[in-house]
């Protein structure tokens, strides 16, 4: 952070004895005071003449987290308790009560939502679910039943036209969350992500290097563009971002290391602008595998409208008055991150009877909000996802046990983001298996009765032309029909082995077999 201006960062070797080992973790932020020392090499082992040029190391006598992580263990807290006096103790017992006191505030979703990013207008319901994000759910193990563990980490992607500060709320994140990696989606590749294997300049010996998922473990890793990701560096995420590991498998070196990592992305559409008129996977070029790993996807749209336009133009003026903003009600920065770390560490909510209940009843109709047997409006993956979303409201609240208020909050704000994100252009309904599989089911039903109907019109013809075809498709359709489709409907009739398509790649032959 204190850099000259125009210089590169450099790396220097540190050499902790004792106690210092182990005392920090990957991803912190540290003060370091040492010795800095200079120590002759060896041209080669066999020969006792030095080299001119000597290797420098610091030898490290004390090492400071300047920002203690936001996740450390309770063990861990408890070690650096006894080691750093009743100063410290008593400092901790006043920050802790203030945060009780700031918990038992009945304003407190709203005002953690007006403190976070404070310079961006409105979004709120994007600000509450990434103040979900930070929070995240607990971690469930299930060891003695032998299902295994489920992640409480929650997934955020954010997409929209340009200029509707996206990157500031990613940096935002990235600056309140003390453990936690900023990327650009065209500035990193596949092992800079998880890992890499270098040759250590010493030994020779190859040495396992940790990327930015592994070193933001139990943080927040914020990815921007991500849609100029290349797809070897996006294939990877499918394992982070459900298994919570990366598995490696380089150099001889076969490991799997802990990601337990919230994603919290930003894309660009495909255009530039954020067309309507297309489903959230055909505006942003994601596979559905991927966009359905995601808990909440937000629309961030620029859409003109003379009385936001306006109030917005005042906001942005009045950032750079020399005055004291109006609204004093926020909670300053650092104390919005003890909050935070304090709430992750200590507070592990457990799911009431009454929550259980509206859960599942909430679930169920959110099955039902398409009213077609064939569209799929929720699935299991959403239920995980309101259980996590209900366990961070209460820890907002530093509550140990989930309510109704917070399911039925988790509720509104999954609603919120389906409705921006899964709705069918063509029907206007909720239809989550855009999100799943690219493609809604309306437009599956449309192009299997296009194929029946392409099938009928070859039954009394041979051989035609493309042209031909679409031709006639579109006298006899009352519907508007694509030339696109009919090339589709054509290709799965080919792979049915029902005709050959010969020729030019623009008009090819058709021949029924």
């Amino acid at each position: 952070d204190s850099i000259p201006e125009g210089e590169t960062p450099h790396t220097i070797n540190l050499c902790g004895y004792g106690d210092l080992v182990d005392s920090m973790k990957p991803g912190d932020r540290v003060e370091v005071t040492g010795i800095y020392r200079a120590q002759p090499m060896q041209v080669s082992r066999f020969q006792r003449n030095l080299r001119s040029i000597y290797k420098t190391y610091v030898d490290v006598v004390h090492i400071d987290c300047i920002e203690g992580s936001f996740m450390r263990s309770h063990e861990e807290t408890e070690n650096q308790n006894q080691q750093s006096g009743t100063q410290t103790e008593a400092v901790e017992q006043e920050r802790i009560e203030l945060f009780k006191k700031l918990a038992q505030d009945e304003n407190i979703y709203d005002r953690l939502t007006r403190s976070l990013a404070p310079s961006i207008w409105q979004l709120d319901d994007v600000k509450r679910g990434i103040l979900c994000l930070l929070f995240g759910g607990s971690q469930k193990k299930f060891s003695q039943s032998g299902e295994g563990r489920f992640r409480g980490e929650i997934n955020v992607l954010l997409v929209g036209d340009p200029g509707t500060s996206k990157s500031q709320l990613l940096q935002y994140v990235h600056k309140i969350a003390p453990r936690g990696i900023y990327t650009s989606g065209k500035g990193s590749s596949a092992v800079g992500l998880t890992a890499y294997v270098t040759k250590d300049p010493d030994t020779r010996q190859a040495v396992l290097e940790s990327g930015a998922l592994v070193l933001s473990d139990k943080g927040v890793c914020c990815i921007d563009e991500f849609d100029k990701m290349s797809d070897q560096t996006r294939s990877i995420l499918h394992e982070v971002m459900e298994q919570q590991t990366v598995s490696i498998a380089k150099a001889g070196i076969i490991c799997t290391l802990n990601a337990r990592t919230s994603i919290l992305a930003s894309a660009n559409p495909r255009e530039s602008r954020y067309n309507p008129r297309m489903s959230v996977v055909d505006n942003i070029d994601l596979t559905p595998t991927l966009l359905s790993r995601f808990d909440l996807i937000y629309l961030v749209l620029d859409k003109p409208n003379p009385e936001t336009d306006k109030k917005l133009a005042q906001h942005l003026v009045s950032l750079y008055w020399s005055e004291v903003p109006s609204v004093q009600d926020f909670i300053d920065q650092e104390t919005l991150r003890d909050y935070i770390a304090y709430a992750r560490k200590h507070i592990h909510p457990v799911i009431s009877d009454e929550a259980k209940e509206l859960l599942v009843d909430g679930y169920v109709k959110m099955r039902r909000m398409g009213g077609n047997k064939k569209t799929i409006t929720a699935t299991p993956r959403q239920l995980e996802s309101l259980i996590r979303l209900s366990e961070a409201l209460a820890r907002m609240r530093l509550q140990e046990t989930v309510k109704e208020e917070h399911v039925k909050e988790a509720i509104r704000l999954m609603k919120v983001a389906l409705q921006q994100a899964a709705i069918d252009p063509r029907t206007g309904t909720i239809d989550m298996d855009l999100i799943q599989t690219g493609r809604s089911a309306s437009s599956r039903q449309r192009m299997s009765s296009l194929v029946d109907a392409i099938r009928n019109m070859l039954q009394t013809k041979r051989n035609t032309m493309l042209d031909k075809l679409y031709l006639e498709m579109t006298k006899q359709s009352s519907v508007e029909v694509g030339r696109d489709e009919v090339k589709e409907a054509l290709q799965a009739l080919q792979q049915e082995g029902f005709i050959t398509l010969t020729g030019d790649i623009r008009n090819p032959a058709i021949k029924r077999i």
